[in-house]
């Protein structure tokens, strides 16, 4: 009879035993592999979203006639009268080694206007990467839908006295309110959004810019990358990476992960403790058949192998069965989680955690049997026998 036939015969005898360890390492190896799912892919979907939600680079005239905040950032010097950037060279920002990281490409014309006696911020944008770069705006109406109509910020609505469907003139053109914004607390409060060739027109700045925000896909490309390569193609440009907004996209994906780390290694300390008490109970209980082993000829490496090839052959099973169960465990949490779209969250396969779960089961599984099974091993076969 071959070491594995009485490693399986041990087992079907034993079931009790070789279950209750099967279900222990089954529930560790599922916990393990759904939180590490779980996260995975809420990492990646917060990460699609900070990545879709904001700009995280700005591009502005290389000047430093006139001093500008926008949208709460400092965005250093920016001259509207003495330099803009031509709106042709924003194609170039395609033409950069990582264009498929780009996202949204928002340019932005600015000049003061005369609003009932009163001094206002006109911006002129593209509404359609505007508003899907900023998609955190409440407005109240709806955006405008040509060149005839503008949005208020809530500040400038207030201050102007504009609501939705009042007529206004700029620059002795007149417009529409089609929609004012909710507070957003930041510079868009006090800003009179128009279409960009229109906002172009009146200031007398066709084919120019005087900023461009830009949303990269940061995840597979630092964002100090893109920002060279931009640099490279707009020689005449300053490009900007907005530091803060990247290192909080960063801090929150390393705070999720390192969570789930952390768990996953508690979990197996756990796991790996039920292992070692449980294979010390069976090497207790099997005293006198170690004995008999041992009285017929098997050396001590012998019943090292037959004790480690028992819980290996547990654990490879507990791994592979936790792993099913750990996804499908994900598949059906995620939608528990956070907000009603997170349905929309795809769970996502890891080839490491699929590895994980096949590998690591077994390796510590024989790790916590290590000392049980050397124990067994150098037990006196005389001391075993004298049981009988």
């Amino acid at each position: 009879m071959k070491l594995r036939h009485i490693c399986i015969n041990n087992l079907r005898r034993r079931k009790g035993k070789a279950g209750f360890l099967f279900v222990g390492l089954l529930i560790g190896v599922t916990t393990i592999v759904s939180m590490l799912t779980i996260v995975r892919s809420l990492e990646e979907d917060i990460q699609h979203k900070m990545d879709e939600f904001g700009a995280n680079i700005l591009i502005t005239p290389r000047s430093d006639q006139l001093a500008l905040s926008y949208g709460g950032l400092a965005l250093g010097a920016v001259a509207f009268d003495l330099q803009e950037i031509r709106q042709a060279d924003l194609a170039k920002i395609y033409t950069i080694p990582n264009n498929r990281n780009i996202s949204r490409v928002a340019p932005k014309v600015m000049g003061a206007v005369d609003v009932r006696g009163r001094k206002a911020l006109m911006v002129g944008v593209d509404f359609q990467q505007e508003l899907g770069m900023k998609q955190w705006w409440n407005i109240r109406g709806a955006e405008p839908q040509d060149g005839s109509e503008l949005m208020a910020g809530h500040g400038a609505a207030w201050t102007l006295a504009l609501d939705v469907g009042q007529q206004v003139e700029l620059l002795g053109r007149p417009f529409r309110v089609s929609g004012v914004l909710g507070e957003m607390g930041s510079q868009d409060d006090s800003i009179l959004f128009v279409s960009l060739p229109v906002a172009q027109e009146l200031l007398g700045k066709e084919g120019k810019v005087n900023m461009v925000e830009v949303s990269a896909l940061c995840k597979d490309c630092p964002v100090e990358d893109m920002v060279r390569q931009i640099s490279t193609v707009m020689p005449e440009a300053r490009v900007m990476a907005i530091q803060q907004v990247v290192k909080g996209r960063m801090q929150a994906v390393d705070q999720l992960r390192k969570l789930s780390v952390g768990v996953s290694l508690v979990v197996i300390v756990i796991g790996s403790l039920m292992v070692m008490v449980t294979m010390m109970g069976a090497v207790n209980e099997r005293i006198n058949e170690i004995g008999i082993f041992r009285a017929i000829g098997f050396r001590r490496g012998h019943i090292l192998r037959i004790i480690l090839m028992e819980a290996g052959l547990v654990s490879l099973a507990a791994g592979a069965a936790g792993l099913l169960a750990g996804m499908g465990a994900a598949y059906l949490s995620i939608p528990l989680l956070g907000e009603a779209e997170a349905h929309h969250v795809a769970v996502s396969w890891n080839p490491a955690v699929i590895l994980g779960s096949f590998a690591l089961p077994p390796v510590f599984g024989l790790l916590a049997s290590l000392y049980p099974a050397l124990r067994a091993a150098r037990m006196d076969p005389v001391r075993a026998l004298r049981a009988l």
